[in-house]
C-alpha cells in the first residue's frame, strides 16, 4: 500500500511515460495479464491506456488488474492509468 507522499512521487514520474499497454474490445485477458507482468517486472511503473473500443471502464481494469497481479494503483485519469509494483531485488524507483 502505497502513503500518499509516495503516489505523489510515482505520479509525478510517471507524467512522461508514455502507455505500454493498450486494453482493447477483449478486456482483460490472460495473455494481457501476462503483458502487464512482465512489463511490471522490467520497468516497475507502467502506463497503461484503454482503448475507446473498450467495454469497460478504466478503473475497473486498473483494480482488477493490480489485485491479480499484486500491484499498486497509482492514478487514473481519462482512459489511462498508472500502476506500480516494486522490484524488490533491483529496484529502479527509490520512494520517499
Amino acid at each position: 500500500m502505497l502513503t500518499g507522499k509516495q503516489r505523489s512521487y510515482l505520479r509525478s514520474e510517471a507524467n512522461n511515460l508514455n502507455p505500454v499497454i493498450h486494453i482493447g474490445k477483449d478486456g482483460i485477458t490472460p495473455s494481457l495479464l501476462n503483458q502487464v507482468d512482465a512489463a511490471l517486472d522490467d520497468h516497475e511503473l507502467i502506463k497503461c491506456r484503454v482503448l475507446k473500443n473498450s467495454l469497460g471502464e478504466p478503473r475497473s481494469f486498473a483494480d482488477e488488474i493490480s489485485s491479480q497481479l499484486n500491484c499498486d494503483v497509482v492514478q487514473v485519469i481519462g482512459n489511462v492509468f498508472v500502476l506500480f509494483r516494486r522490484n524488490e531485488e533491483e529496484p529502479i524507483y527509490i520512494l520517499p
